[in-house]
């Protein structure tokens, strides 16, 4: 045999022992952990992820690491104590959790809170929705390297919840609301303060325009990313921006006319036909910048008058069965009351948008590469209070 014969078989068969190796170092892909962690105010989740590389195979949410259990706790507790705890849901909106429930117990006792407190409560409620979102389009930048945004938001979100403070005496958690109205009237000087909060809230979210909808890279991390076509989004039960930034025109604030004050001015439903981390994005600034207009004409309509019905010292709600769902600021929801007469209800039943929200979370997320997850994950915004209620 040659030389050249023996170098030539002495190459293959390195060749085939290096093929070897590589085939025993072969792998069935990686299953990478997101969580469970506690990022900030967002709670503890763990999403398990099952990659082929960089691209993501599967996905599976895991809730209830900081579940409360408030369904079981109202059993235990009177109509105005339930108050207390269900602002405490979506912690980041909590004047907003608690008109479903007042009024469902209204419902059920048959009573009407006044015009007036009707009103105040669609304003606190409206001044809630741009304190849990105006956070939302701050932190979206961070999630993606941008951190100037989130400080604006903290800064122009001081001045709404000082507002809310003035009115209910609490900053985060209100306990404003009672079973046929409000606590106590509005302080003397409250309406001009809070219009001039809206223009505050208004040029921030011009700020939001040029430093996130502006920049070339945020648009090319979201355009396109983590579509969800409209039929796929009401399968999984989506609500709130997450659908409309579908093209699903669907706002319980305008379908449900006989809440509150919101069928007393014009205002728009606003949006997106992409379905994508933009256009969810997208659809949240413009219902912020909508939301401080609702507020405003409330302001200029704000009738006179009590602010309370005239309702039982001791509250027992008759039986009987209820359900009333509110447009939140994460999406639909509801309470189903269930009353057999006595201080507080037999059994509650409640309806949180995030938990519907992240539950498209396998489909969305299948398919897409590790830098979109994040992407993807903070444009469905949710809060975990709100999903291990």
């Amino acid at each position: 045999m040659s030389v050249s014969e023996r170098q030539q078989r002495a190459y293959i068969g390195g060749q085939a022992a290096e093929a070897r190796v590589n085939v025993e170092l072969q792998t069935d892909g990686m299953t990478l952990n997101i969580g469970p962690q506690h990022p900030a105010t967002h709670g503890t989740l763990r999403i398990i992820t099952r990659l082929d590389g960089e691209q993501v195979i599967s996905a599976e949410p895991v809730m209830g690491y900081m579940h409360r259990g408030y369904e079981k706790l109202t059993e235990v507790r009177t109509y105005p104590q339930i108050n207390t705890l269900v602002n405490r849901i979506d912690w980041l909106g909590s004047f907003a959790n608690e008109v479903p429930f007042i009024l469902a117990a209204e419902q059920l006792m048959e009573i009407e809170a006044p015009p007036r407190a009707q009103w105040i409560r669609t304003i606190l409620f409206e001044l809630s929705r741009i304190a849990n979102i105006t956070l939302f389009l701050g932190d979206m930048g961070v999630q993606l390297g941008a951190i100037t945004a989130v400080f604006y938001a903290f800064r122009d979100r001081e001045h709404v919840l000082n507002q809310i403070e003035a009115a209910t005496g609490g900053r985060f958690h209100p306990n404003y609301d009672r079973i046929g109205g409000l606590k106590e009237d509005l302080p003397r000087g409250w309406v001009a303060e809070t219009k001039s909060v809206m223009e505050k809230v208004r040029h921030f979210c011009d700020e939001m325009e040029t430093l996130i909808l502006g920049n070339e890279i945020f648009e090319t991390r979201t355009r396109g990313i983590g579509v969800i076509p409209p039929e796929m989004g009401l399968s999984y039960g989506l609500s709130g921006a997450n659908l409309r930034a579908s093209g699903v025109d669907w706002d319980l604030r305008r379908d449900s006319p006989n809440l509150l004050a919101w069928k007393e001015v014009d205002w728009k439903v606003w949006t997106h036909p992409d379905g994508d981390s933009f256009a969810r994005y997208w659809v949240r600034l413009q219902e912020t910048r909508e939301a401080t207009f609702i507020i405003d004409r409330l302001l200029d309509g704000l009738p006179a008058g009590s602010i309370m019905a005239k309702v039982p010292r001791i509250i027992k709600v008759p039986a009987g069965e209820a359900w009333v769902a509110t447009e939140n600021p994460l999406g639909e929801m509801g309470y189903y009351v269930v009353s057999k007469g006595d201080l507080g209800p037999f059994r509650v039943k409640i309806r949180t948008p995030s938990f519907n929200n992240i539950s498209i979370v396998p489909w969305v997320l299948k398919g897409v590469y590790v830098p979109d997850v994040v992407t993807i994950l903070a444009s469905l915004y949710f809060i975990l209070g709100d999903i291990d209620r």
